[in-house]
């Protein structure tokens, strides 16, 4: 089908995130745009989606201080300023003027059932474990706190999970930090950050086509040996082909596009990716380290493990591959956590817990549906923000909701938040061969999440 039909199509049938509206006046030749679930001063920030066009007349930009992705400056500490100077505002308590760091609260309150009825998910999991899957964990959370969590099977409840692919919001979220610092341009071509990936015909790839996986890399290698060395991991970088014109497909790119995000993190910061990750995200959101787990902090994480067979990782016990991709902390997929801390983590997404984010930024990181194009694996629309998967997106993971946003992993691991009713869950898994059945066990595990809240 070509483009004017696909735009026609997608505008005849409108999607709304917030609430039903007129339809807005578009611009020709530009797909709908869809309205964020997050109000910004009583107006929405709306959608620009991804362009395939490899060339063509460039819109005018934004003025500044408009655009969700400032303009890059130099900063001369070698931090962003804004990432060490935060934000302040004033709230009165009882007459007295309180001045806090970050941006004014805009916290919603949702509100469960208090019978909340869990007995499908508990029926899952126990379904789950009479065919194979030696252990599971799934969480759920509501209002910043978890409202009901389980182990089942062999894990136990500080059992930790390797997450694989449900790692990849995290470390995005951290990229967000730097484009809200002013800090990172996504419009500006990666080597004008990092000059040695211009190596290979990539001088033109951008910053947005890596975080929407239309970079054309898929493919890429980067051992956790390599990855974990600065030097060698911008070698490798250097040396990656193109497989496709940057910008004219989507393709899942599995690990390459977040080594270059953890590249980026570590120029623009100064620190390592992963220290960064634990400094500026999970603590101060009050969660444990979820990136670069050392070897001898790896007990109590549950393996995915092949015959159903399932154990804890250790040096000894380990054959080296999998404990080496957590120690160098892949940045798309060595995550280390449990269910809750996966579930909490997206509760910062809906309620910008800490005012780590500008909410500009993060409507945008959790709304802003900038790729369309098709995933040739599933036969659907990606559904790409600059870190999330939304609506129906990557097999109909949460079909029965076109606002809720997250991101699987392998192994049928999987992480998401629901705007709507203020619902996050995560669901990891371990032991079950069977690929396929990982896969269609989380996406069942996810919808009777989803409907817990309606």
């Amino acid at each position: 089908m070509d483009q004017p039909e696909r735009v026609q199509r997608l505008e005849g049938g409108g999607v709304q995130l917030a609430q039903i509206q007129p339809a807005h006046h578009r611009p020709k030749g530009c797909v709908q745009f869809i309205d964020l679930p997050i109000p910004l001063h009583g107006k929405s920030l709306r959608s620009r989606p991804h362009s395939a066009a490899p060339a063509g007349p460039k819109l005018a930009r934004p003025a500044r201080g408009t655009h969700p992705c400032p303009a890059a400056r130099k900063i001369p500490s070698g931090i962003a300023q804004g990432l060490a100077r935060p934000r302040r505002f004033t709230e009165t308590h009882g007459g007295t003027r309180v001045h806090r760091a970050g941006s004014p609260p805009r916290t919603r309150r949702f509100a469960l059932p208090e019978d909340l009825d869990t007995t499908a998910l508990e029926a899952a999991a126990e379904l789950a474990l009479a065919r194979g899957v030696s252990a599971c964990q799934i969480a759920v959370a509501q209002n910043n706190r978890i409202v009901w969590t389980r182990s089942f099977g062999r894990a136990t409840p500080d059992a930790r999970f390797w997450v694989a692919s449900a790692t990849k919001p995290i470390v995005s979220a951290a990229v967000w930090l730097l484009i809200d610092a002013g800090s990172l341009d996504i419009t500006q071509p990666v080597a004008h950050y990092i000059p040695a990936f211009a190596g290979e015909g990539k001088q033109t790839v951008t910053v947005e086509q890596v975080m929407l996986m239309t970079c054309g890399f898929p493919s890429a290698p980067m051992a956790s040996v390599d990855g974990a060395d600065p030097e060698r991991r911008v070698q490798q970088l250097a040396r990656w082909p193109l497989e496709y014109a940057p910008g004219t497909r989507y393709v899942y790119h599995g690990m390459s596009a977040h080594w270059v995000l953890a590249e980026l993190i570590e120029r623009l910061s100064g620190q390592n990716f992963c220290d960064f990750i634990e400094e500026r995200i999970t603590r101060p959101l009050g969660l444990p380290r979820v990136l670069g787990i050392s070897r001898d902090q790896q007990s109590k994480i549950v393996q995915l493990a092949d015959a159903g067979e399932e154990r804890a990782l250790s040096a000894e016990a380990d054959d080296g591959a999998l404990a080496a991709k957590i120690a160098a902390g892949e940045p798309g997929g060595g995550g280390v956590m449990t269910a809750a801390t996966l579930a909490l983590f997206y509760q910062a997404l809906l309620h910008n817990t800490g005012h780590l984010w500008s909410p500009e930024v993060l409507a945008d990181g959790v709304g802003n549906v900038r790729c369309r194009l098709p995933d040739p694996l599933m036969n659907l629309p990606a559904n790409r923000t600059l870190g999330v998967v939304v609506g129906a997106g990557f097999g109909a993971t949460w079909a029965q909701s076109s606002t809720a946003f997250g991101w699987p992993g392998a192994g049928g691991q999987i992480g998401f938040a629901e705007p709507a009713t203020g619902i996050s869950c995560a669901f990891l898994q371990a032991g079950d061969p069977d690929q396929g059945s990982q896969f269609m066990r989380g996406v069942e595990m996810t919808n009777l999440a989803l409907a817990l809240g309606r």
